[in-house]
């Protein structure tokens, strides 16, 4: 028999007698079969001269053959890999395992490939996450106060206007060009007007234009702003008609989220001193704290029609924001509800009421997120409503509220519970559906 390092032309390919380059791998002892247990050492016997009996000699280890038809060592060695990453089969799992319970070097090698398998892992897929832009959207909006913190007022329009800025960045700028449907309440009757994504961040930017210059910050229609008292619709028309249709339509993007920022910047560094500075919107004036939250109503439904133009998901704004927008709405029912009485298009008073006097009332109860209970002066916007003076009561979801306070339900779609004088919840109904415009 030749010696292992021999060339017998079987092992490898080649003309006999040709040597390998490489000499193949010498065999293991322990390929063949377990290793026999080491004979005992010999041990001096006793002569039994003082009477004690000589010790039993030792017993040699009987070694049982394998099981018949059990694959041999070497197979079962070569299927340890296979073994611990559990691709072998059940025939070949069983035989592995009865084998390392008598195979000792065996067993220590298939315990080294099973923690070797242990830090193995699968690839990380390269798809994102699908709502990771929810997630990063969420830690946004809930990031630490800055330095210097934006005043509460100013909140529901510092997140509105981050939101709606997220909404842009997701579009393409075909869906720039898709038509918008804009929707208020004129006298008794539902208006619409039809524009563009551009034009409705175009309209957005002039009429936010009223608390810049308010604030001392450039008018975004620089020249082109016209004459005499402001007013949004002028405004906005008369920005839609400078608009270059050359231009590309995502060029009023950064212009609206600059001249935001800025009014976030402008009232956080002047805090509360400017929280009654007026702004005027042409027939009628607000305190700053009141216009942003006027700004930021508007932007979160203009945002809304925007992202049903885009087909795009879109969430209300946070509860307490939302309770906020809604209390400014139901603190302008009074005058709004005065003006139409003005114009003929509502109920005339009952009685006189003298400033700060309890007068007839109508309770408007808002339900869900943002809601709460208001008490509407119906005679007089200086009179106090009061609970005991309820002749009236209505009661709204907040979301039926909003939709209503932004013209886009009529006061006969409104779902309101009713309960009282029909004339009274009939007038606040329009007044509050009276609150939208362009």
């Amino acid at each position: 028999m030749n010696g292992p390092d021999e060339w017998d032309g079987r092992e490898l390919p080649g003309n006999p007698g040709e040597r390998p380059r490489i000499p193949s791998p010498r065999a293991a002892a322990e390929d063949r079969g377990p290793l026999p247990d080491a004979p005992p050492l010999p041990v001096a016997e006793p002569d039994g001269l003082d009477g004690t009996e000589p010790p039993v000699p030792p017993i040699a280890p009987v070694i049982l053959p394998a099981p018949a038809g059990a694959p041999p060592h070497r197979i079962l060695k070569s299927l340890l890999g296979a073994w611990a990453l559990a691709a072998c089969s059940a025939e070949e799992t069983a035989a592995v395992e009865a084998h390392l319970t008598d195979c000792a070097s065996c067993a220590d090698e298939a315990l080294r490939l099973r923690e070797a398998v242990g830090l193995l892992h699968p690839a990380d897929s390269l798809d994102l996450d699908p709502l990771l832009r929810s997630r990063v959207l969420e830690g946004c909006l809930g990031r630490r106060p800055a330095r210097i913190p934006v005043p509460e007022w100013a909140t529901p329009y510092d997140a509105e206007t981050a939101k709606l800025d997220a909404l842009l960045r997701d579009m393409g700028a075909a869906e720039w060009r898709a038509p918008v449907r804009l929707r208020w309440f004129e006298g008794e009757r539902p208006v619409e007007r039809e524009t563009t994504v551009a034009g409705v961040m175009g309209h957005l930017m002039a009429v936010d234009g009223l608390v810049a210059t308010a604030l001392g910050l450039t008018d975004p229609l620089g020249t082109a702003a016209p004459p005499g008292a402001p007013d949004p619709l002028i405004r906005t028309e008369t920005f839609w008609r400078a608009a270059d249709e050359k231009q590309s339509p995502l060029a009023t993007h950064a212009p609206w989220r600059d001249q935001s920022s800025a009014l976030i910047r402008q009232v956080s560094f002047a805090g509360t001193k400017v929280a009654e500075l007026a702004v005027s919107y042409g027939d009628f004036r607000l305190p700053l704290r009141d216009s942003f939250l006027d700004r930021a109503f508007e932007c979160w439904v203009h945002a809304g029609d925007i992202a049903e133009a885009v087909d795009y998901p879109y969430e209300p704004p946070a509860a307490a924001h939302l309770h906020q927008l809604v209390d400014l709405a139901a603190r302008l029912l009074p005058s709004a509800l005065a003006d139409r009485r003005r114009a003929g298009l509502a109920a005339p008073p009952q009685r006189l009421v003298e400033a700060g006097a309890p007068g007839r009332t109508l309770h408007l109860e808002v339900e869900g997120n943002g809601g709460g209970h208001w008490y509407i002066p119906l005679d007089s916007p200086a009179a106090l409503g009061t609970p005991e003076h309820t002749v009236a009561h209505i009661a709204l979801d907040s979301a039926e509220f909003c939709q209503l306070a932004a013209g886009h339900i009529s006061p006969e779609e409104a779902a309101a519970g009713q309960h009282g004088e029909r004339h009274a919840i009939r007038d606040v109904l329009f007044a509050t559906a009276s609150l939208s415009r362009l």
